[in-house]
C-alpha cells in the first residue's frame, strides 16, 4: 500500500529516547543544539512584522510561478547591498530552501540519478534526495588549519548518473566558506561533466572573517543555482520564504528556468501575505542580524576562554554560520557520551555522527543559546569529558 521511498527507519535513536525520558522526568534542559531562532530570546520588532503581514494587496489572488515582482525585486535588493548585480528573472521563490531543493531535484534528475553532497553537512539532504527518488553520494571536507573540498574524492565520486554538486557557503555545522581557488575547481569539474552547482547559502550573511566571501549567486561559469530564505537571513523560519536564484550560460539558464516555472507553477505554494511582507521583511533583518551575530561572538569567546582549561578539547575552526566543532578525547562513542551528559547534566547537544562526521570525537555545538544557558551547558560538558 506504501511507497518504498518512505520505509524510513523511524525508531527514535537512543539519545532522542534519553531527551524524552527526561522531558518526561521534568528535567531542564539545556539546548546545546538549538536552532530555532524564534526560542532564544531575540528580540524582533512584532508590530512591524506583523503589520507587513496585513497588507490589503494579499487578499486579491494573483498567482505568479516564479513570485510576485515586488516580492523578487527585494531580492534583488537584498544582494544588491551586498554588492552583487541581479536580474529580476533570475529569481524564483519557494516556501523554503527544503522545498528548492526538491523543485531543483525534479528538474534535475530522473529517478535513480545521484547527487554529491559534502560530508560532514546537513542530514537532512538524505530525505529530500529519497523522496524525489535521488540517490546521495558524499564527497569528504578534510580539516587541516581549516576545512577544505577533497577535490581527488569528490572527481571519484562521479559517475554517469551524477546531476549536481551540492555545496553549502557556509557549510553546516563545519562554518567554513568555499574558497575562490576550490570554485574555480568546481567550476572546472561540473563544466567537464555537464553538472549543476547548488549552492546553500543560508548561513552566508553571519560571517566572522574580514575577509567578505564571494557568493554563487554571480557564478556565470556553469548552470549554478543558490539557495536562500528569510529563516536564516531575518530570524524567521515561520514564514516560509525563500528563492531560488540561477546562474549559467543563458541557454542552460533559461532552460533551467523554464522547467522551475513549470514545478512551481504546479504547487504555487509561496503564500500571498508573506510576498507582500518581503520588501519589509528583508528591509528589517539587520537588527536581528545584529543580535545573532553579537550573541555568536559572546558565546564563540566565553567557549574559547573556557577551553583553554580544558587542553584536552578543541574547537575546530570556523568562519561563518551559528555553529561550533568541538573535537573531546575518545573515551567512549560520541553518542554514549552525548546521552551521558543529557542524563547527568540536563544538556543536550548532538554528536558529530548525525553530521557524518568521520570517527568518534566530534560534537556540534550551537552558538545561539542565551549566554548563561551556554556558559552553564559548556561548563557542564567540559567537566564530564
Amino acid at each position: 500500500m506504501f511507497a518504498s521511498r518512505t520505509n524510513w527507519d523511524r525508531e527514535k535513536n537512543a539519545l532522542a529516547i534519553a531527551l524524552d525520558d527526561a522531558r518526561r522526568a521534568g528535567k531542564q534542559i539545556i539546548d546545546l543544539a538549538a536552532s530555532n531562532p524564534t526560542h532564544v530570546g531575540f528580540m524582533l520588532d512584532a508590530r512591524s512584522i506583523l503589520a507587513a503581514l496585513s497588507d490589503p494587496a494579499a487578499l486579491a489572488y494573483n498567482p505568479d510561478p516564479l513570485g510576485l515582482p515586488s516580492a523578487r525585486s527585494a531580492v534583488v535588493d537584498y544582494y544588491a547591498a551586498r554588492g552583487d548585480s541581479l536580474s529580476l528573472d533570475d529569481i524564483l521563490l519557494t516556501a523554503s530552501t527544503s522545498e528548492a531543493y526538491s523543485f531543483l531535484f525534479r528538474a534535475l534528475c530522473d529517478p535513480g540519478a545521484e547527487i554529491l553532497v559534502p560530508a560532514p553537512g546537513y542530514p537532512l539532504f538524505d530525505f529530500l534526495a529519497a523522496i524525489q527518488d535521488v540517490r546521495v553520494v558524499r564527497y569528504p571536507l578534510v580539516y587541516d588549519h581549516g576545512w577544505q573540498v577533497d577535490f581527488h574524492a569528490l572527481e571519484g565520486c562521479i559517475t554517469p548518473q551524477t546531476r549536481a554538486v551540492i555545496v553549502v557557503h557556509p557549510n553546516n555545522p563545519t562554518g567554513h566558506f568555499t574558497k575562490r581557488a576550490e570554485l574555480a575547481q568546481l567550476n572546472r569539474l561540473a563544466a567537464a561533466h555537464r553538472l549543476a552547482l547548488v549552492a546553500d547559502e543560508v548561513f552566508w550573511d553571519f560571517q566572522f572573517d574580514a575577509r567578505a566571501p564571494f557568493s554563487f549567486a554571480v557564478n556565470r561559469e556553469v548552470l549554478t543555482f543558490t539557495l536562500s530564505g528569510i529563516s536564516k537571513i531575518c530570524g524567521l523560519p515561520q514564514m516560509k520564504a525563500a528563492w531560488i536564484v540561477a546562474q549559467g550560460p543563458e541557454d542552460l539558464k533559461k532552460e533551467a528556468l523554464e522547467r522551475l516555472e513549470i514545478v512551481a507553477d504546479t504547487y504555487l505554494s509561496v503564500g500571498a501575505p508573506v510576498q507582500h511582507a518581503l520588501p519589509h521583511l528583508l528591509a528589517m533583518r539587520e537588527d536581528f542580524q545584529r543580535q545573532l551575530i553579537a550573541r555568536v561572538r559572546h558565546n564563540l569567546a566565553a567557549l574559547d576562554r573556557s577551553l583553554k582549561n580544558s587542553p584536552g578539547v578543541t574547537r575546530l575552526e570556523m568562519e561563518g554560520g551559528w555553529y561550533a566543532v568541538l573535537l573531546v578525547p575518545v573515551t567512549r562513542t560520541d553518542e554514549d557520551l552525548a546521552i551521558a551528559l543529557l542524563r547527568e547534566t540536563g544538556v543536550y547537544l548532538h554528536p558529530g555522527h548525525f553530521y557524518d562526521f568521520p570517527g568518534e570525537g566530534n560534537f556540534v555545538v550551537s552558538l545561539i543559546p542565551r549566554e548563561e544557558e551556554f556558559t552553564e551547558g559548556i561548563r557542564a560538558l567540559l567537566s564530564l569529558v
